[in-house]
């Protein structure tokens, strides 16, 4: 049936006239298009046919078309890219990494990262607006020359929309098949020297496909821009998050092989807090000199009542959990001065920042209750007074400069180099007894690293190549360093990248493709180590290499009428990895997929003047469930369909993901130190119609 479906797709896009399509032309909006302009490379705007780097833009014709509920399906389409959907936002990730949520990835709105150092959480993505998005940018590669800790697979750039000159907004709403709704609203304007803009959604699932696993989601983000003179400028921005989300867990291979969607967890969740409030003052000097003052305050909390805590007592219905808190507030200034010289062409970067982000955690034990004729946790109490299984507070600092310089030495290439400096201090403070349970004792960690990066690009009529070394790091998280007994000595983990690539346009711009090739090598991994008491703890005793192209392809058959494919082809080993005593020396790495595919179409008739109609298919290839290589997971493909129609001031569109109800995870993992129970499979969402109806003014 699949294949029938994916043939007729094929069939009826490539029977359409082209004479009759090539009379309308569309607006320009492209994944892979050389002649754009980009700012993350290098803070600054910039043509991306000098930045030698990969980098993938998904700019605002794209987020509008897809309509996406989830960011996955906007991040799927970029080569090398893989955004693991694990339920209700919630999110890991795999950029030139397996499928991972290991802090290795950066995650930034306008450039500012969302969350602080140390306190790393994989499903940050879900703490975004993405109905604030005006462009989302996606870096393959370490960038911490410019970014500083976790830009190391990848750095995705959500880059939100500006006030519009004159009042003007939409309201969307949806609904699907699968309990979720949700209502978008945008407004906004300017008065005078004033600029404003709202972006607001909320979203909610109830009865989804597994049992107890509702969410909802409160977003709203507020930009005021104040334009003084021609020259001085300041923008303000807020953005909130409120989302609560039950935690069901992903299933185990029985559950998964018959289908059975029932949940043993009737009360476990997650809620999440988010807040940034961000201020910047920029003055342009002249054409060739500007500089800005950033003010950013973060405020974040995520509480749980996790299902992964759930654990066994003598006691058959009764079990041991937990509930915890993990919050941070962050006081942070940001500095940067660009400056342009006539002498080659030449741009430097400079910049600086002061980030104080007091971090706390504490979790209380609970007593949860099992009914024994439907095998579910019914309930849970907690003891009183309260039983603290941790409570601790962390002072992180991080104070960093940075260089970015650019220069054109001789015509058509263009070179780029950049150094940062960082230092962070952890001050840990344990207001309990030294434990297994609630951490080390009180102390100070410090960590300095100058990561480097330079590289070139080449460009001629259209054909382009680029080459660049780049360095990355991370810091240990503080769960690495304070979740034991005795803090480990540990050093942050370093990454080291060689690259080259291109691009070049035939048949008069019609065709573009762009590649990559990369050898990226991890050292002085974290990683638990047997000790000769049998013990077992953290060192930097990792290393891991990661090698891979990835490419894309785009035609325009017209302009009403294009195509486009994104493929990765890649390679993931340890190097030296020897966890608890298991060596997984010369092993694959476990969710690492060999290959990765994403195609779309799109078709915008001029004989019916505001439809849309496009079809995508996504291919994750088979991979390794566990270290030592022994269980494998098929993969997936999976048809999405989307299609719309915008008549005036209205809008109306029907998508239909997985069109060919594939039933499939997004993630699967075996352990290979337990039994077969050890498996878990996070679902994959089933065919889902969604309808939506939209009025723009």
């Amino acid at each position: 049936m699949k294949k029938i479906i994916i043939y007729f797709l094929v069939l009826l896009y490539t029977n359409v006239s082209f004479a009759q399509v090539s009379k309308t032309k569309i607006v320009k909006d492209s994944i892979t298009e050389l002649d754009q302009v980009i700012v993350t490379a290098s803070r600054t705007a910039q043509k991306r046919s000098e930045a030698p780097i990969a980098i993938s833009v998904i700019g605002k014709v794209a987020i509008e078309d897809a309509k996406a509920q989830t960011m996955d399906l906007l991040l799927n389409k970029v080569s090398g890219v893989y955004m693991a959907n694990l339920g209700n936002e919630q999110h890991s990730m795999s950029i030139r990494q397996p499928i991972t949520t290991k802090s290795l990835f950066l995650y930034l709105e306008d450039g500012i990262p969302i969350r602080t150092t140390g306190v790393y959480n994989h499903n940050a993505l879900l703490e975004m607006n993405l109905t604030a998005a005006e462009r989302i940018e996606v870096i393959k590669g370490p960038s911490s020359a410019l970014y500083g800790s976790e830009a190391i697979g990848g750095v995705v750039n959500v880059i939100t929309a500006a006030p519009p000159t004159k009042f003007s907004g939409y309201f969307n709403s949806q609904v699907n098949n699968n309990g979720y709704k949700r209502a978008d609203v945008q407004a906004g304007g300017t008065i005078g020297k004033l600029g404003l803009l709202i972006n607001s959604y909320y979203a909610q699932r109830n009865n989804g496909q597994i049992q107890y696993s509702d969410f909802s989601k409160k977003a709203i983000s507020i930009k005021a821009d104040y334009k003084f003179t021609d020259k001085l400028s300041l923008n303000n921005s807020m953005t909130y998050v409120d989302y609560a989300s039950d935690m069901t867990g992903g299933l185990d291979s029985t559950k998964f092989a018959k289908k059975d969607f029932t949940s043993l967890h009737t009360f476990t969740y997650r809620d999440v807090y988010s807040l940034r409030v961000k201020s910047s003052l920029t003055n342009k000097w002249n054409d060739k000199s500007q500089s800005s003052v950033t003010v950013l305050y973060r405020d974040n909390s995520i509480k749980q009542n996790p299902s992964y805590s759930v654990s066994s007592t003598a006691n058959p219905l009764r079990f041991k959990g937990q509930i915890n808190d993990n919050s941070f507030a962050t006081k942070a200034l940001f500095f940067m001065h660009v400056q342009e010289f006539n002498w080659l062409k030449s741009k430097v970067v400079l910049g600086a920042n002061v980030d104080r982000s007091p971090q706390e955690y504490y979790a209380k034990f609970i007593w949860i209750n099992k009914d024994a004729a439907s095998g579910k946790f019914i309930s849970y109490n907690q003891i009183t007074p309260d039983s603290l299984l941790s409570n601790y507070k962390t002072n992180i600092t991080n104070v960093a400069s940075y260089l970015n310089y650019e220069f054109t030495p001789i015509k058509n290439v263009r070179v780029v180099a950049a150094l940062r400096q960082d230092n962070f201090t952890y001050d840990f403070k344990n207001s309990l007894p030294t434990t297994p349970t609630s951490g080390g004792p009180s102390s100070i960690q410090q960590f300095n690293r100058v990561t480097p990066k330079i590289g070139f690009t080449y460009n001629i009529k259209g054909i382009g190549v680029y080459a660049n070394y780049s360095e990355g790091y991370v810091p240990p998280q503080i769960t690495e360093l304070f979740n034991s007994v005795k803090t480990p000595f540990l050093k942050a983990q370093e990454f080291y990248n060689y690259e080259i690539g291109g691009w070049f346009t035939m048949l008069k711009n019609k065709l573009f493709i762009d590649w990559s090739y990369y050898k990226l090598k991890g050292t002085n991994e974290i990683i638990s180590v047997r000790q000769p008491d049998q013990s077992n703890v953290n060192q930097n005793a990792g290393k891991t290499k990661h090698q891979g192209i990835e490419y894309g392809i785009r035609y325009k058959f017209s302009e009403a009428l294009q195509f486009r494919y994104s493929g990765t082809n890649a390679k993931h080993v340890y190097v030296e990895n020897i966890v608890k005593g298991i060596n997984f020396n010369g092993k694959e790495m476990s969710g690492a997929p060999r290959f990765i595919s994403n195609a779309e179409i799109t078709y915008k008739p001029t004989w019916f003047k505001g439809f849309r109609i496009g079809a995508e298919l996504q291919h994750l290839g088979k991979y390794f469930m566990d270290d030592m290589n022994k269980y494998t997971y098929k993969g997936f493909d999976l048809v999405h369909l989307r299609s719309g129609y915008s008549i005036k001031h209205w809008e109306m569109w029907l998508n239909i993901t997985n069109l060919t109800n594939e039933y499939y995870t997004t993630s699967a993992t075996k352990s290979t130190a337990s039994g077969g129970s050890s498996y878990s499979y996070n679902l994959g969402a089933p065919r889902e119609i969604t309808v939506g109806l939209g009025y723009k003014f």
